[in-house]
Protein backbone atom coordinates (compact mmCIF):
# COMPACT_ATOMS: atom_id res chain seq x y z
CA UNK A 1 0.00 0.00 0.00
CA UNK A 2 1.12 3.55 -0.76
CA UNK A 3 1.79 5.53 1.70
CA UNK A 4 0.61 9.45 1.43
CA UNK A 5 3.97 10.92 0.34
CA UNK A 6 4.26 8.32 -2.68
CA UNK A 7 0.53 9.33 -3.52
CA UNK A 8 1.76 12.86 -3.67
CA UNK A 9 4.83 12.62 -5.40
CA UNK A 10 3.12 10.57 -8.34
CA UNK A 11 0.26 13.02 -8.79
CA UNK A 12 3.12 15.65 -8.48
CA UNK A 13 5.26 13.93 -11.66
CA UNK A 14 1.98 13.07 -13.32
CA UNK A 15 1.03 16.73 -13.17
CA UNK A 16 4.06 18.01 -15.06
CA UNK A 17 4.21 15.16 -17.60
CA UNK A 18 1.01 16.34 -18.98
CA UNK A 19 1.94 19.94 -18.43
CA UNK A 20 5.65 19.25 -20.31
CA UNK A 21 2.95 17.58 -23.41
CA UNK A 22 1.32 21.24 -24.32
CA UNK A 23 4.24 23.35 -23.44
CA UNK A 24 6.57 25.15 -25.55
CA UNK A 25 10.30 24.59 -25.42
CA UNK A 26 10.65 27.51 -23.64
CA UNK A 27 8.96 25.98 -21.01
CA UNK A 28 10.55 22.29 -21.24
CA UNK A 29 13.48 24.25 -19.74
CA UNK A 30 11.17 25.95 -16.44
CA UNK A 31 9.56 21.94 -16.29
CA UNK A 32 12.76 20.50 -16.19
CA UNK A 33 13.26 22.19 -13.48
CA UNK A 34 10.31 20.66 -11.30
CA UNK A 35 11.01 16.93 -12.99
CA UNK A 36 14.49 17.49 -11.28
CA UNK A 37 13.07 19.27 -7.90
CA UNK A 38 11.07 16.07 -7.96
CA UNK A 39 13.53 13.87 -5.52
CA UNK A 40 13.88 16.90 -3.49
CA UNK A 41 10.03 17.62 -3.32
CA UNK A 42 10.29 13.84 -1.92
CA UNK A 43 12.57 14.12 0.69
CA UNK A 44 10.52 17.35 1.76
CA UNK A 45 7.22 15.53 2.02
CA UNK A 46 9.17 12.45 3.57
CA UNK A 47 10.41 15.11 6.08
CA UNK A 48 6.43 16.37 6.91
CA UNK A 49 4.65 12.75 6.53
CA UNK A 50 5.87 10.63 9.10
CA UNK A 51 7.15 7.10 7.62
CA UNK A 52 5.74 3.81 8.20
CA UNK A 53 8.25 1.24 9.99
CA UNK A 54 8.02 -1.73 7.38
CA UNK A 55 7.94 -3.82 11.42
CA UNK A 56 5.93 -1.65 12.83
CA UNK A 57 2.01 -0.84 13.23
CA UNK A 58 0.94 0.34 10.03
CA UNK A 59 -0.58 4.31 9.65
CA UNK A 60 -3.85 4.53 9.49
CA UNK A 61 -4.85 5.53 5.98
CA UNK A 62 -5.08 9.16 7.24
CA UNK A 63 -5.46 11.23 3.83
CA UNK A 64 -6.05 8.52 1.59
CA UNK A 65 -9.39 10.31 0.74
CA UNK A 66 -8.22 13.14 -0.14
CA UNK A 67 -7.43 14.53 -3.52
CA UNK A 68 -4.91 16.13 -5.11
CA UNK A 69 -5.42 19.86 -5.96
CA UNK A 70 -5.21 20.95 -9.56
CA UNK A 71 -3.46 23.79 -10.27
CA UNK A 72 -4.58 25.63 -13.56
CA UNK A 73 -2.79 24.16 -16.69
CA UNK A 74 0.66 25.91 -17.01
CA UNK A 75 -0.62 27.38 -20.48
CA UNK A 76 -3.14 29.47 -19.06
CA UNK A 77 -0.27 31.16 -16.45
CA UNK A 78 2.05 32.31 -19.12
CA UNK A 79 -0.48 33.26 -22.07
CA UNK A 80 -0.17 36.70 -22.84
CA UNK A 81 -3.51 38.92 -22.68
CA UNK A 82 -4.16 41.38 -24.85
CA UNK A 83 -6.23 44.63 -24.17
CA UNK A 84 -9.48 44.88 -26.38
CA UNK A 85 -10.60 48.29 -25.85
CA UNK A 86 -11.86 50.46 -28.59
CA UNK A 87 -10.00 53.94 -29.77
CA UNK A 88 -11.57 56.50 -28.28
CA UNK A 89 -13.11 57.60 -31.68
CA UNK A 90 -15.94 55.01 -31.31
CA UNK A 91 -17.55 57.00 -29.06
CA UNK A 92 -18.40 59.96 -30.62
CA UNK A 93 -21.99 58.67 -31.54
CA UNK A 94 -22.67 58.45 -27.71
CA UNK A 95 -22.37 62.30 -27.23
CA UNK A 96 -26.27 63.55 -26.50
CA UNK A 97 -27.48 65.18 -29.00
CA UNK A 98 -28.22 68.71 -27.53
CA UNK A 99 -30.49 70.94 -30.51
CA UNK A 100 -31.39 73.90 -31.53
CA UNK A 101 -34.97 73.76 -30.25
CA UNK A 102 -33.84 72.71 -26.71
CA UNK A 103 -31.25 75.50 -26.66
CA UNK A 104 -33.94 77.94 -27.42
CA UNK A 105 -36.56 76.53 -24.91
CA UNK A 106 -34.33 76.98 -22.33
CA UNK A 107 -33.43 80.54 -23.34
CA UNK A 108 -37.19 81.19 -23.18
CA UNK A 109 -37.72 79.39 -19.69
CA UNK A 110 -34.47 81.93 -18.38
CA UNK A 111 -35.72 84.62 -19.85
CA UNK A 112 -39.38 84.71 -17.96
CA UNK A 113 -38.09 83.60 -14.71
CA UNK A 114 -36.35 87.20 -15.55
CA UNK A 115 -39.41 89.07 -16.69
CA UNK A 116 -41.43 87.67 -13.28
CA UNK A 117 -38.60 89.00 -10.96
CA UNK A 118 -38.90 92.92 -13.22
CA UNK A 119 -42.19 92.64 -12.83
CA UNK A 120 -42.43 92.24 -9.11
CA UNK A 121 -39.33 95.29 -9.20
CA UNK A 122 -41.52 97.38 -10.76
CA UNK A 123 -44.97 96.58 -8.95
CA UNK A 124 -42.56 98.25 -5.99
CA UNK A 125 -40.03 100.32 -7.62
CA UNK A 126 -36.24 100.77 -5.91
CA UNK A 127 -36.78 102.37 -3.01
CA UNK A 128 -40.85 102.02 -2.79
CA UNK A 129 -40.29 98.33 -1.50
CA UNK A 130 -38.55 99.38 1.22
CA UNK A 131 -40.76 102.16 1.79
CA UNK A 132 -43.66 99.84 2.41
CA UNK A 133 -42.24 97.69 4.09
CA UNK A 134 -41.51 100.61 6.72
CA UNK A 135 -44.98 101.20 6.36
CA UNK A 136 -46.25 97.92 7.24
CA UNK A 137 -43.64 97.97 9.84
CA UNK A 138 -44.74 101.52 11.30
CA UNK A 139 -48.49 100.25 10.74
CA UNK A 140 -47.91 97.44 13.09
CA UNK A 141 -46.00 99.47 15.66
CA UNK A 142 -48.70 101.60 15.38
CA UNK A 143 -51.11 99.10 16.09
CA UNK A 144 -49.32 97.73 19.17
CA UNK A 145 -48.89 100.93 20.82
CA UNK A 146 -52.58 101.92 19.95
CA UNK A 147 -53.34 98.32 21.88
CA UNK A 148 -51.07 99.10 24.53
CA UNK A 149 -52.57 102.48 25.39
CA UNK A 150 -55.97 101.16 24.88
CA UNK A 151 -54.35 98.27 27.50
CA UNK A 152 -52.95 101.49 29.69
CA UNK A 153 -56.39 103.45 29.12
CA UNK A 154 -58.28 100.84 30.71
CA UNK A 155 -58.80 102.26 34.40
CA UNK A 156 -59.51 100.10 37.82
CA UNK A 157 -62.90 99.69 39.02
CA UNK A 158 -63.65 102.47 41.76
CA UNK A 159 -63.88 101.12 44.77
CA UNK A 160 -66.46 102.94 45.94
CA UNK A 161 -69.72 102.38 47.83
CA UNK A 162 -71.63 104.95 46.13
CA UNK A 163 -71.85 107.33 42.89
CA UNK A 164 -70.00 110.64 43.23
CA UNK A 165 -70.40 114.01 41.77
CA UNK A 166 -66.58 114.58 41.87
CA UNK A 167 -64.80 111.75 41.99
CA UNK A 168 -63.56 110.37 38.03
CA UNK A 169 -60.94 108.09 37.42
CA UNK A 170 -57.85 110.30 37.09
CA UNK A 171 -59.00 111.51 40.24
CA UNK A 172 -59.45 108.49 41.50
CA UNK A 173 -56.28 106.98 41.03
CA UNK A 174 -54.50 110.31 42.35
CA UNK A 175 -56.16 110.62 45.67
CA UNK A 176 -55.58 106.76 45.96
CA UNK A 177 -52.17 106.95 45.92
CA UNK A 178 -52.10 109.61 48.75
CA UNK A 179 -53.99 108.05 50.95
CA UNK A 180 -52.51 107.18 54.44
CA UNK A 181 -51.31 103.41 54.29
CA UNK A 182 -53.39 102.67 56.57
CA UNK A 183 -56.44 102.77 54.27
CA UNK A 184 -54.60 102.12 51.04
CA UNK A 185 -56.58 99.24 49.19
CA UNK A 186 -59.90 100.02 52.03
CA UNK A 187 -63.58 100.53 50.19
CA UNK A 188 -64.87 104.12 50.12
CA UNK A 189 -67.90 104.47 51.66
CA UNK A 190 -69.79 107.37 50.98
CA UNK A 191 -70.71 108.78 54.99
CA UNK A 192 -72.27 112.16 53.43
CA UNK A 193 -73.34 113.88 50.67
CA UNK A 194 -75.83 117.16 49.89
CA UNK A 195 -77.82 115.63 47.80
CA UNK A 196 -78.69 112.52 49.79
CA UNK A 197 -78.27 114.40 53.34
CA UNK A 198 -79.88 117.45 53.03
CA UNK A 199 -77.61 121.29 53.76
CA UNK A 200 -76.64 120.86 56.83
CA UNK A 201 -72.51 121.21 58.49
CA UNK A 202 -74.00 119.73 61.34
CA UNK A 203 -75.37 116.82 59.46
CA UNK A 204 -71.84 116.13 58.37
CA UNK A 205 -70.57 116.09 62.16
CA UNK A 206 -73.08 113.90 63.09
CA UNK A 207 -72.58 111.24 60.14
CA UNK A 208 -68.69 111.69 60.54
CA UNK A 209 -69.40 109.21 63.60
CA UNK A 210 -69.83 106.52 61.79
CA UNK A 211 -66.75 104.78 60.59
CA UNK A 212 -63.65 106.19 62.72
CA UNK A 213 -60.68 107.05 61.48
CA UNK A 214 -59.03 109.38 58.33
CA UNK A 215 -62.19 110.72 56.29
CA UNK A 216 -61.70 112.57 52.69
CA UNK A 217 -63.97 115.96 52.49
CA UNK A 218 -64.37 116.42 48.74
CA UNK A 219 -66.21 119.56 47.52
CA UNK A 220 -66.28 122.01 44.60
CA UNK A 221 -67.28 125.89 43.28
CA UNK A 222 -69.66 126.35 40.69
CA UNK A 223 -66.77 126.65 38.17
CA UNK A 224 -66.04 123.16 37.98
CA UNK A 225 -62.68 123.10 40.02
CA UNK A 226 -62.58 120.37 42.65
CA UNK A 227 -61.11 120.51 45.45
CA UNK A 228 -61.05 119.10 49.25
CA UNK A 229 -58.89 117.86 52.82
CA UNK A 230 -58.21 114.81 54.38
CA UNK A 231 -59.77 114.70 58.03
CA UNK A 232 -60.20 112.34 61.16
CA UNK A 233 -63.13 111.30 61.60
CA UNK A 234 -64.95 111.63 64.12
CA UNK A 235 -65.26 115.02 63.48
CA UNK A 236 -65.90 117.11 67.07
CA UNK A 237 -66.58 120.63 67.10
CA UNK A 238 -65.07 122.44 69.47
CA UNK A 239 -67.15 125.61 71.87
CA UNK A 240 -63.82 127.80 70.46
CA UNK A 241 -61.80 127.86 67.72
CA UNK A 242 -59.27 125.20 68.42
CA UNK A 243 -56.98 123.44 66.41
CA UNK A 244 -57.05 119.54 65.89
CA UNK A 245 -55.90 116.73 63.39
CA UNK A 246 -52.76 115.15 62.95
CA UNK A 247 -49.80 115.69 59.96
CA UNK A 248 -51.68 113.26 57.74
CA UNK A 249 -54.20 116.33 56.78
CA UNK A 250 -53.65 117.93 53.37
CA UNK A 251 -55.14 119.63 50.91
CA UNK A 252 -55.53 119.03 47.28
CA UNK A 253 -57.03 121.00 43.93
CA UNK A 254 -57.82 120.46 40.21
CA UNK A 255 -58.36 124.48 39.72
CA UNK A 256 -54.87 124.04 38.01
CA UNK A 257 -55.43 121.13 35.54
CA UNK A 258 -53.59 118.07 36.72
CA UNK A 259 -54.66 117.29 40.35
CA UNK A 260 -52.25 119.04 42.64
CA UNK A 261 -51.65 118.21 46.53
CA UNK A 262 -50.45 120.47 49.47
CA UNK A 263 -49.43 118.48 52.43
CA UNK A 264 -48.35 120.18 55.70
CA UNK A 265 -44.62 122.64 55.74
CA UNK A 266 -44.06 121.98 59.38
CA UNK A 267 -44.34 125.64 59.21
CA UNK A 268 -47.25 125.08 62.22
CA UNK A 269 -50.18 122.91 63.66
CA UNK A 270 -52.91 124.78 62.50
CA UNK A 271 -54.51 121.92 60.54
CA UNK A 272 -58.16 122.21 60.53
CA UNK A 273 -60.99 123.77 63.00
CA UNK A 274 -64.15 122.42 63.79
CA UNK A 275 -67.14 124.61 64.92
CA UNK A 276 -70.94 123.93 64.52
CA UNK A 277 -70.94 126.77 62.18
CA UNK A 278 -67.56 126.48 60.67
CA UNK A 279 -65.33 124.29 58.98
CA UNK A 280 -61.58 125.48 58.00
CA UNK A 281 -58.61 123.93 56.75
CA UNK A 282 -54.98 125.34 57.51
CA UNK A 283 -54.28 128.86 58.84
CA UNK A 284 -51.42 131.51 58.73
CA UNK A 285 -52.84 134.13 56.57
CA UNK A 286 -55.30 132.47 55.63
CA UNK A 287 -57.73 129.11 55.83
CA UNK A 288 -57.01 126.61 52.91
CA UNK A 289 -60.36 126.12 52.72
CA UNK A 290 -63.45 127.19 54.90
CA UNK A 291 -66.95 126.31 54.61
CA UNK A 292 -69.56 127.91 56.36
CA UNK A 293 -72.60 126.19 58.66
CA UNK A 294 -74.86 125.86 55.01
CA UNK A 295 -72.79 124.33 53.13
CA UNK A 296 -73.26 126.70 50.84
CA UNK A 297 -70.65 129.40 50.46
CA UNK A 298 -66.82 128.58 50.98
CA UNK A 299 -62.96 130.57 50.52
CA UNK A 300 -60.08 129.39 50.13
CA UNK A 301 -56.47 131.41 50.51
CA UNK A 302 -52.45 130.43 50.51
CA UNK A 303 -52.31 129.53 54.06
CA UNK A 304 -48.55 128.83 55.88
CA UNK A 305 -49.60 124.86 57.08
CA UNK A 306 -49.50 123.84 53.78
CA UNK A 307 -47.97 126.25 51.78
CA UNK A 308 -50.58 126.46 49.06
CA UNK A 309 -52.54 128.49 46.82
CA UNK A 310 -56.48 129.09 46.00
CA UNK A 311 -58.04 126.00 45.71
CA UNK A 312 -60.96 127.14 43.91
CA UNK A 313 -61.46 129.89 40.67
CA UNK A 314 -61.58 132.52 43.43
CA UNK A 315 -61.04 133.17 47.20
CA UNK A 316 -65.14 133.57 47.87
CA UNK A 317 -67.46 130.98 46.21
CA UNK A 318 -70.15 128.86 45.85
CA UNK A 319 -70.30 125.39 47.09
CA UNK A 320 -71.36 123.03 44.22
CA UNK A 321 -71.60 120.06 46.30
CA UNK A 322 -70.17 118.43 49.66
CA UNK A 323 -69.05 114.69 50.27
CA UNK A 324 -67.27 112.87 53.19
CA UNK A 325 -65.67 109.65 52.38
CA UNK A 326 -64.44 107.05 54.94
CA UNK A 327 -62.86 103.84 54.44
CA UNK A 328 -63.40 100.79 55.47
CA UNK A 329 -61.69 96.89 54.95
CA UNK A 330 -63.40 94.95 52.72
CA UNK A 331 -65.05 92.01 55.24
CA UNK A 332 -65.77 88.50 53.63
CA UNK A 333 -68.12 88.10 56.65
CA UNK A 334 -69.75 91.34 55.78
CA UNK A 335 -72.45 89.62 53.38
CA UNK A 336 -73.30 86.92 56.08
CA UNK A 337 -73.67 89.24 59.19
CA UNK A 338 -76.26 91.27 56.99
CA UNK A 339 -77.91 88.15 56.75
Amino acid sequence: MYTLKDKVAEGLSCLFSDSSNHSTPSDLSQASLYSKGSSSLYSIFSYITPSVSSGGSKSKDHGSHLKPIESLPIRWKYRTLELQDEPLDSYEDLTIPFTKEKLVRVHEVKKKISEDSENKQTISPRGEGKDRTSERRSSDSDEFQDTRDQQSSIKPPLNLSDESVFITCDLYEFLVSSLPNIVKGCQWMLLYSTLKHGISLRTLIRKSAELPGPCLLITGDRKGAVFGAMLECPLKPTPKRKYQGTNRTFVFTTVYGEPRLFRPTGANRYYYICLNDLLAVGGGGNFALCLDGELLTGSSGPSETFGNLCLAHNQDFDLNNVELWGFTHASPYASIESN
